[in-house]
């Protein structure tokens, strides 16, 4: 990987040295902070509160089964010396099938919770890189890079940093739709 940035590096000065006319346009360009835009687009954060109680709701039904399963173990236990060994052997084949279903039922609403936030995020993300698209052409930026978790500026003047713009704008249109989203429910209640 570092050869091929050194490669990449070297071939871009070769090519600066060997240009002969120069460029007199100017691009006009800004990052983004993703991190920054991810932490307080509240969307995001709205979204991650509907998630956060789906899980709950998702979870109660196995949770219930956890602490029943829990305490009919504890009740065998308590009963195993004074039923017999016949009776525990039982018991506790019985206990040990129902913790594995447990586990496969745990398992599987931790899987179906992980594919659901993924989809989420890549949709969320995806809007906001439409809504980046739109901006950075409606403000007539010939590029506009990213960095955060990802970066991909390793430098730049904080000049051209138009993270809080960009989330100003973000989070109105989320409250403007959000608003919108309201009178028309409390509309269709008055029906």
């Amino acid at each position: 990987m570092k050869k091929a940035i050194l490669i990449l590096g070297v071939a871009l000065s070769i090519l600066a040295c060997n240009k002969t006319e120069t460029n007199s346009k100017e691009f006009k360009t800004a990052y983004i902070n993703t991190s920054e835009i991810i932490e307080k687009y509240e969307k995001f954060k709205d979204e991650d509160d509907k998630f956060k109680v789906k899980s709950e709701e998702l979870g109660r039904p196995l949770e219930a089964k956890v602490r029943a399963f829990q305490a009919d173990a504890q009740s065998f236990q308590q009963n195993a010396q004074a039923k017999g060994p016949q009776w525990a052997q039982q018991m506790g084949a019985s206990l040990q099938q129902r913790e594995q279903q447990l586990g496969i039922e745990q398992n599987a609403l931790i899987q179906q919770l992980q594919q659901e936030g993924a989809v989420l995020k890549d949709t969320l993300i995806s809007e906001v890189k439409k809504f980046i698209k739109d901006y950075g052409k409606k403000k007539g930026y010939d590029y506009i890079y990213g960095t955060g978790d990802a970066a991909t500026v390793l430098y730049a003047k904080e000049g051209y940093d138009i993270t809080k713009e960009v989330l100003k704008e973000l989070n109105d249109t989320y409250k403007a739709t959000k608003k919108d989203d309201k009178v028309a429910t409390k509309e269709e209640e008055k029906k």
